[in-house]
């Protein structure tokens, strides 16, 4: 037995408005199906709406193309004056603080310093993609420029952990591990001074 396969989901809206005329026509007349069921009536009915929602569709989307064009462009050259209006107010004022929040502008707030490094926080260990792989991440470390990364056998000591690559980003991949083997992994931030304090141990069994 035969089975219908509209495939309407698959189909772009020019699509299924062209199909649902095929369908109409096909059965217009058609002795096969004498009793249509909704009538063609109502078929002719629903595709006429849908047509003319989807032409009303496409105006509108001109016209909001056109409307974001139009706003960009009134953006792009307000904020061109402002910034040479801001260029003018940093000259004439020779940069006075107090000259420079009487035009209500805003002023560029001084870099504090980091200072120390603190600690790595939120490590998290699983299980990577492939056998002796697990990933590790951690939550962004104010100040660090990279991160270090150590692992350890279990159980760990001072003298068994061992550096594995460091990373610039708050997640790893930690590579070449024996399956099977509980690894405990610590991670510190790299920063211009001294290294961060090494995060809490996160431990894993190795895939």
């Amino acid at each position: 037995m035969a089975i219908i396969a509209l495939g309407l989901s698959k189909l772009t809206r020019e699509q299924n408005i062209q199909l649902a005329k095929d369908i109409k026509s096909g059965m217009t007349g058609n002795a096969n199906t004498p009793s249509p069921n909704p009538t063609l009536a109502t078929i002719g009915t629903l595709t006429s709406a849908a047509e003319a929602a989807l032409t009303a569709l496409k105006a509108a989307k001109l016209a909001y193309d056109a409307a974001l064009l139009t706003c960009a462009d009134a953006f792009t050259a307000l904020n061109a004056g402002l910034t040479q209006e801001a260029a003018y107010v940093q000259d004439v004022t020779l940069g006075n603080a107090v000259k420079i929040e009487s035009t209500n502008m805003p002023i560029r707030k001084p870099s504090l310093p980091i200072g120390p490094l603190g600690q790595v926080m939120n490590l998290a260990v699983k299980a990577g993609a492939n056998a002796g792989e697990l990933k590790a991440n951690w939550k962004k470390l104010r100040g660090a420029k990279s991160y270090e990364v150590q692992v350890s056998v279990d159980p760990y000591t001072p003298t068994t952990w061992r550096g594995v690559a460091p990373s610039t980003k708050t997640r790893t991949v930690i590579p070449d591990l024996t399956s099977g083997a509980k690894m405990w992994v610590r991670v510190r931030g790299i920063g211009k001074g001294d290294p961060g304090v090494w995060s809490d141990v996160a431990t894993m069994i190795v895939p």
